[in-house]
């Protein structure tokens, strides 16, 4: 039987305070639990944009960053990553970098499911198309970084709302630390 994922608890200072099966984190009164989120690029600079799948608990069927996740306890957030990208998307991802270290948000979707989340942003590359999992990713498009803020300028509600708050602190980050990394 398979080991029931747990997500890591914390204060407002954003200190582990204990566990809790993952499955039982996201509802109306969700606590504040460590993710993560990552971009990921291919080798011409375009984007990988995935559809959040119809049966997903927490924003179904919205466009997202490429993908989210979890560290487990104990668990160092470039394995975290890489686990969820092969768990997810079928790939692998190399170059990783943490770019928004203090990413925090809050967010309620329709169903009245809170997300609430000390969140930090990476980025990553992979070489291949994704062979996404269906029941996470329903669909899914490399594109232009121009063309992914386009989009959410003109059509704010596909998206969800942490990528709508990530992309544009990901442009600034990325603008002002390409050379940096």
């Amino acid at each position: 039987m398979p080991q029931e994922e747990l997500v890591v608890l914390l204060d407002e200072r954003f200190v582990p305070i204990g566990t809790a099966p993952k499955r039982t984190v996201h509802d109306a009164h969700t606590p504040l639990h460590l993710a993560f989120s990552c971009y990921v690029f291919d080798s011409g600079g375009r984007v990988l944009l995935t559809r959040r799948a119809i049966g997903k608990k927490t924003w179904p069927g919205v466009w997202t960053n490429s993908f989210c996740g979890h560290p487990g306890p104990g668990e160092d957030m470039a394995s975290a990553i890489a686990r969820r990208a092969k768990q997810e998307l079928g790939f692998e991802v190399t170059g990783l970098w943490e770019v928004l270290p203090d990413f925090r948000y809050t967010a309620t979707d329709a169903g009245g499911v809170v997300e609430n989340e000390f969140c930090p942003v990476w980025v990553a590359e992979a070489a291949a198309d994704p062979l996404p999992e269906p029941d996470e990713v329903c669909e899914w498009q490399w594109a232009g970084w121009g063309d992914l803020v386009e989009s959410m300028s003109r059509t704010p509600f596909v998206f969800s709302p942490w990528s709508r708050l990530q992309v544009p602190r990901l442009a600034e980050a990325l603008s002002a630390g390409a050379t940096q990394r």
